[in-house]
């Protein structure tokens, strides 16, 4: 049987095919889907396949007479409200009507059916249940509004927090070099002010502008770091990928960051044994290689790190492998996330936006970046790159 989505079902249920002919005939209308059962049997198998505005029971059937059909429909969760009307060619000296009102009948009606009345009270029925339907619909999509409403003002709360905690960081991660360079000019002021020119010896304006341009370096890399955030978010990153060699470009990295692995007490192993060919952004990988190796440095307790790059396939694989304190797997995926670092960490450092941009900057490059790592035994971050997906001067936005 065909279902309009919209139709409204009413069972009848006689055990002779003539009456149920004659009472769907009465009943038949375009807005409703009249079901039809010769059994009490039947009918409890319809009442619990379909939701029914309305149950017109025969009361003298055999095996099931309506009223036993009624106690068991009215002990049923599905069908327990689902309303009933008894029809029967019993005298109404028989007093059924009174029983069948004592089961949870609506109504009786007696044969021969006034068929004026019968489709009255139907369509009454009808109209009730299409009204309850239509307040559970409200009733739901209110709800649904209700968690929908919820679920913004979190995100909403959220993303004030954020900015908050994303403000205040940004004024401590400025505050420290600044600080630094003001009290720098300030101890230079006083020193000019008294004609202590002997102070600035050449050893002197060595260590001045080398610790003025830390702090100019720190407060450029966090700029830039807010910058590649903001391109990421709007699409509007690009990358200018040329022919690379990834094997001398490690060994680069590496040795520039000598000096830091040195003040740091490790040092960075470098096993790079074939070169390795691709088309890809040589700065925009310099800055996810550094930011790997600071970070490894900075978390790796002073131990060896290991620097690994192999060829599978079509895609390099570089490994940065430090021997720290190790990240716990419910922050393996979170540290990756804007202005987030693990819970391991005692002290934050920096913003939080170094692995999150060497990641989108991974995927830029139609790579990966992960971490595999077991609390106490160090962390290894897999990057994978693929080796000439592009030609060289194609660029990403």
């Amino acid at each position: 049987m065909h279902l309009e989505k919209n139709q409204t079902k009413v069972l009848i249920v006689d055990d002779l095919p003539e009456n149920l002919l004659a009472l769907r005939k009465v009943l038949e209308q375009s807005d409703r889907t009249i079901f039809q059962a010769n059994s009490g049997e039947e009918a409890l198998s319809l009442l619990l396949e379909h939701d029914f505005a309305l149950a017109i029971l025969d009361v003298m059937m055999p095996d099931m007479d309506g009223f036993e059909l009624a106690e068991l429909m009215r002990g049923t969760e599905k069908t327990r409200n689902v309303p009933i009307v008894f029809v029967s060619a019993g005298g109404r000296e028989l007093n059924l009507a009174f029983k069948g009102y004592e089961t949870g009948a609506v109504d009786f009606l007696h044969k021969p059916l006034d068929v004026g009345a019968v489709q009255s009270k139907v369509n009454v029925f009808v109209a009730l249940h299409r009204e309850r339907n239509e307040v559970k619909r409200q009733v739901a999509a209110l709800e649904a509004s209700r968690r929908e409403l919820r679920a913004t003002q979190a995100e909403l709360e959220r993303s004030l927090k954020m900015r908050d905690e994303f403000m205040s960081m940004i004024a401590h991660e400025l505050r420290t070099p600044l600080n630094t360079l003001f009290l720098e000019v300030q101890i230079r002021g006083v020193q000019l002010d008294h004609g202590n020119m002997d102070v600035f010896n050449e050893e002197t304006m060595r260590k001045m502008v080398a610790r003025d341009r830390r702090q100019i370096q720190s407060m450029i890399r966090l700029i830039n770091d807010m910058v590649d955030v903001s391109r990421i978010r709007s699409g509007k990153l690009s990358l200018r990928r040329v022919q690379s060699e990834l094997s001398s470009l490690l060994v680069r990295i590496v040795g520039d960051l000598a000096h830091h692995a040195a003040a740091a007490g490790g040092t960075i192993e470098v096993h790079a044994p074939d070169a390795i060919h691709g088309v890809w952004d040589e700065f925009r990988l310099e800055q996810i290689i550094i930011n790997l190796l600071t970070n490894a440095l900075r978390y790796g307790g002073g131990k060896p790190i290991r620097v690994t790059l192999a060829i599978v396939g079509e895609h390099a694989h570089i490994v940065v492998q430090d021997q720290g304190m190790g990240i716990a797997l419910a922050d393996q995926q979170r540290i990756f996330e804007p202005f987030e670092q693990a819970e391991t960490y005692d002290v934050r450092d920096g913003l939080g936006l170094g692995l999150y941009i060497a990641r989108q900057l991974a995927k830029s490059h139609g790579g990966s970046l992960n971490v595999d790592s077991d609390p106490g035994n160090g962390a290894a971050f897999h990057l994978v790159l693929p080796c000439n997906q592009y030609e060289a001067g194609d660029m990403d936005t």
